[in-house]
């Protein structure tokens, strides 16, 4: 059964965490102190715990975000389009095919066929995308999936990444799959992440928040390339 929690959010901002199984996925909802929408990251393969948790706020989503197309990100899909038809999808370009591709997505392979809506928006690297009130830059990371994108939301304080599986509290996304690259991986993060200021708060794909400072100096996976 799913566990839903609030997680500590920069002020203004209220952020749920909805865990759900067999994966320990985090989905996660973005809303304001005040107004009503919200948007949705990475629904988990319980959609019916998001859904509880926005309808007894209140709430309308404006947009699903994607941070990669693995089936733990993205098997909340097509229930929430249920639910709110038109909702939009947005992922990374490079990782769009996996919607709709279940040995890509990776459930055929785990005996859990599933695909998603195919993408509604998708994102370049380096892209700036305003949905439901709030700002965010897409940061292309591959290496734990070909086209995987952190969300690093704007004009917070302090700063908020998305991360989904590229890096974790004391770990990083596995590599071993069909287009995983641990060079890439370690790569990205040193460029996009540990470039970030130390206070800003990750919110992964598994486990709980963590900070780039605490990874960019204890993180024993991938550890700072510059003095500190």
């Amino acid at each position: 059964m799913a566990q839903t929690d609030l997680l500590p959010a920069p002020p203004g901002l209220r952020l749920a965490r909805i865990e759900s199984l067999p994966f320990g996925e985090n989905s996660y909802v973005l809303s304001r102190d005040t107004g009503s929408e919200c948007l949705v990251v990475d629904p988990g393969f319980e959609p019916e715990a998001i859904i509880e948790w926005i309808e007894a706020r209140g709430l309308v989503p404006a947009a699903i975000l994607v941070t990669h197309g693995h089936s733990d990100h993205i098997a909340g899909n097509a229930g929430l389009r249920d639910r709110w038809p038109g909702l939009p999808i947005v992922i990374g370009r490079h990782d769009a095919a996996k919607l709709t591709d279940p040995v890509a997505n990776l459930s055929a392979p785990f005996g859990l066929p599933l695909t998603s809506p195919p993408a509604d928006q998708l994102l370049d690297d380096g892209e700036t995308c305003s949905l439901g009130g709030f700002t965010f830059v897409a940061h292309e990371i591959p290496g734990h999936s070909r086209g995987h994108v952190v969300l690093r939301l704007l004009e917070c304080t302090p700063g908020l990444v998305f991360g989904g599986d590229v890096l974790f509290q004391g770990s990083i996304g596995r590599t071993d799959f069909p287009d995983g690259d641990f060079a890439a991986l370690a790569a990205g993060i040193r460029r996009h992440l540990y470039t970030l200021p130390d206070d800003t708060i990750i919110l992964p794909g598994h486990g709980d928040p963590t900070t780039v400072g605490r990874e960019r100096r204890h993180n024993p996976f991938v550890a700072d390339a510059s003095p500190d």
